[in-house]
């Protein structure tokens, strides 16, 4: 009986954690969410203050990289 009661306890400590693991996930979902919109307001907000006059600077193309530093 005790190997049991030893089996419930860790099977029941288990789903305790996996139910917490995915509440963190939840969590984390949730801000990555909320700071894409954000971004994509405060991107929105300064298109709308450059203007349709303004040009769209190219700051989408990321820089290649830079070969490794040999000494």
């Amino acid at each position: 009986m005790h190997a049991y009661e030893l089996q419930q306890f860790r099977s029941a400590e288990l789903i305790r954690r996996a139910e917490d693991e995915r509440l963190a996930r939840e969590v984390a979902r949730g801000r990555r969410a909320a700071r894409r919109e954000a971004a994509e307001r405060a991107r929105e907000a300064a298109e709308g203050a450059r203007g349709a006059a303004g040009s769209d600077p190219h700051t989408h193309r990321h820089r290649r990289p830079r070969p490794a530093r040999t000494t």
